[in-house]
């Protein structure tokens, strides 16, 4: 199902998925008596009927069943929502005054969570019912579509609208040179837009000052050469994250080079 999501929007809809997950799993772990229903066969496009909601039985094929189950509602949701909710970033939610004044307060208000989900395809609400995760929309009781998906929507706003962390607090997060490769040697941080131009930066408005703290963690060659490599305006202007230094050609070919490079007695 996630092969339906543009590339560009992959890492959204991930973190989408996953927090869609955690409360679908904690609703559906949750003992009920309802019969188990009859199975249907797998589809592999959205536009196809949804997967039969997943067993809670000890089946060796009731994880393969979950995963498609979220997959489906996940991916269909997703693809549903408001092209700003799709595409959102820190950056366009600080940019964006009318996003902040559509998508907040947090958490959201059911009444802003209708307004959200008024594109979702029926079979959403038809699945998650069909399995008592909510109740059927003719129900006066029970758990609506709209509040089963306002912690959901709530926290993946949250999510992606939190100020980005301090280097101190990214290191655990990379286990090799993000240029090079190597992960058995030492790793500095590299501030992608250099310290001694943050003032500058600002001032003519190439970055926000939230963004001034962006790093790359390095192995010391690979930062030496990123200095030798531009001037600190050409690096704040033109290389500020990791995907635009390693699109330019001398720092693929060092990367290339220096990657081959081990130590003795590896």
């Amino acid at each position: 199902m996630g092969d339906d999501i543009p590339e560009e929007l992959s890492s959204n809809y991930e973190q989408f998925r996953d927090i869609l997950s955690s409360v679908l799993i904690e609703k559906i772990t949750t003992p009920t008596n309802k019969p188990k229903p009859k199975r249907r066969s797998k589809k592999s496009t959205i536009n196809a009927s949804p997967p039969t909601p997943p067993s809670t039985s000890p089946q060796a094929d009731a994880a393969d069943d979950l995963a498609d189950f979220i997959s489906y509602i996940a991916t269909t949701t997703f693809l549903s929502l408001p092209l700003d909710l799709q595409s959102l970033t820190y950056t366009t939610w600080t940019d964006t005054p009318s996003l902040q004044s559509l998508y907040s307060p947090l958490p959201l208000p059911n009444s802003t969570v209708s307004a959200i989900l008024q594109c979702l395809d029926p079979s959403v609400p038809d699945s998650l019912a069909a399995y008592g995760i909510t109740s059927p929309p003719s129900s006066l009781q029970g758990l609506t579509t709209t509040e089963f998906f306002a912690p959901i929507l709530s926290g993946y706003i949250g999510a992606l609208t939190t100020p980005p962390p301090p280097p101190s607090s990214t290191r655990g997060k990379v286990s090799a040179c993000e240029i090079c490769g190597r992960d058995w040697i030492n790793l500095t941080y590299h501030h992608l837009i250099p310290r001694m131009v943050h003032d500058k930066v600002v001032k003519r408005g190439w970055h926000r000052p939230e963004d001034l703290q962006n790093v790359a963690w390095l192995c010391g060659a690979c930062h030496r050469f990123v200095h030798r490599f531009a001037g600190h305006e050409v690096l704040a202007r033109e290389y500020y994250t990791v995907e635009r230094l390693l699109q330019a050609e001398e720092v693929q070919r060092f990367a290339e080079w220096v990657g081959r490079l081990r130590w003795k007695g590896r």
